[in-house]
């Protein structure tokens, strides 16, 4: 068969088929891109305030304990209330965290509290919002267009994660903090504008109100799916032995390239955009645990490569790869979760999703920052790669489940698909290709 370079191609069949899917793409697009501005300027400004790295690395501290709380408790609220109206209120309430960051940075003499306080609060309201927004694309989305959405999804980050970290540096360069914590402000109540299209999205029928039992229901159902628990502990070894992002201000004085910084905070979403760009052959793959635990082993190999270079564009380019390799694991675990949770499960397995996604990076700053303070920042990167490869490799002897689940044999992907299909049976599934 000869290969058509058309096969690469993005599947654009969420985006044709679904109204709601297209309203939450777009919503996101544009929340993403003044999120990023900010995600630049708060490390940046608490740097010029403290000039520690430890106290860069602690604004994982602050969002850790909300985002793990609010996290577990945002996926019990996703599986029991109206979806859409969750998100809206949520995405209205970051708005006003962005404004608050703004009023700070306006001050004559800016503080370092309300800094931390918008980390924590952030941490909160994305650990409330986030269940719902991943629970509610398997509703918008019919059940075999999910990888492409998934897919789609990423792209939007991506531009988002290019644009704004690139533009980030010389805003703030030329124009001042202020300006990216004001045009973020002006994204969420775009965002708000947009979400606001959305049909209403009920909870299940018989849906129990959130509460500790609900939460151990969930939990229950996933210490039952080894394959799922798998997508967490690798997620997890990626994120908190190798998440670089606290010492990017650092990385750029020590390669005299203070220039460079936002094109750090850009090279990953940049490596992702390359992914997504041409993730036509997602759909091609079914042995999506052997892809997880592959591409979060190519992260670490290329965090390793990051601190080891000796030149800004080379551990440019090798950031830029290790995005591209976080952007396959990302696709392939969020496809195993969208095709395989039962829908009245999906809040609170998305909540619990978000300890290993989120709660990770937040680790990860901690590790890094401490980690640099005892020895150095380039240790600090190229050692956490290191340990990040070992513990994957570890991580896929004893882990059987998740090294041979393949979507077309799996009980539970059937058993959601059934659910999904107006017939309440199976399709058949795509040919097969293997990993």
């Amino acid at each position: 068969m000869s290969f058509k370079p058309s096969a690469l191609l993005p599947d654009l069949s969420p985006w044709r088929s679904s109204r709601d899917f297209r309203l939450l793409w777009c919503s996101g697009a544009v929340t993403v891109f003044g999120t990023f501005l900010t995600f630049v300027a708060l490390p940046l400004q608490l740097k010029e305030l403290t000039g520690s790295t430890v106290a860069v690395g602690a604004l994982g501290v602050a969002e850790l304990v909300p985002l793990v709380v609010f996290g577990l408790y945002g996926g019990a609220l996703a599986d029991a209330v109206d979806r859409r109206r969750l998100l809206l209120w949520t995405e209205g309430a970051l708005g006003a965290t962005a404004l608050m960051l703004l009023a700070n940075s306006l001050l004559p003499e800016p503080m370092v509290w309300p800094l931390y306080a918008a980390a924590a609060l952030n941490s909160a309201l994305g650990g409330l919002q986030r269940p719902a927004l991943e629970a509610i694309v398997p509703r918008v989305v019919p059940h075999e267009q999910l990888p492409a959405a998934v897919a789609l999804n990423s792209v939007r980050w991506q531009i988002g994660g290019v644009a704004a970290p690139s533009l980030s540096g010389v805003l703030i360069t030329f124009a001042g903090l202020e300006w990216a914590y004001a045009i973020n402000t002006v994204t969420f109540a775009i965002s708000v504008a947009l979400a606001r299209g959305l049909r209403p999205s009920p909870p299940s029928h018989g849906a129990a109100r959130p509460s500790l039992r609900g939460i151990a229901e969930g939990a229950r159902y996933a210490w039952s799916r080894k394959d799922l628990l798998g997508t967490y502990a690798v997620d997890l070894a990626a994120t908190v032995l190798s998440f670089p992002i606290a010492l990017f201000t650092f990385l750029a004085d020590d390669l005299d390239a203070p220039w460079s910084v936002g094109l750090m905070f850009a090279a990953f979403p940049l490596g992702a955009a390359v992914v997504s760009a041409t993730s036509g052959w997602v759909r091609r793959v079914h042995r999506h645990g052997r892809a997880v635990v592959l591409a979060a082993a190519g992260w670490g190999a290329s965090m390793v490569a990051a601190g080891l270079a000796g030149n800004v564009w080379s551990v440019l380019l090798f950031l830029t790869v290790g995005g591209g390799c976080n952007a396959v694991s990302g696709i392939f675990r969020r496809t195993i979760w969208n095709q395989t949770i039962p829908d009245e499960l999906r809040g609170r397995l998305a909540g619990i999703e978000m300890l290993s996604y989120a709660a990770g990076p937040q680790l990860g700053q901690i590790r890094a920052g401490g980690m640099a303070a005892l020895t150095s920042v380039r240790f600090s990167v190229w050692g956490g790669g290191l340990a990040c490869v070992v513990a994957v490799g570890l991580l896929a002897l004893t882990l059987p489940r998740l090294m041979a689940y393949d979507v077309r044999t799996s009980p539970h992907a059937a058993a959601v698909r059934r659910a999904a299909s107006p017939d309440g049976e199976a399709d058949s599934g795509p040919a097969p290709t293997t990993l």
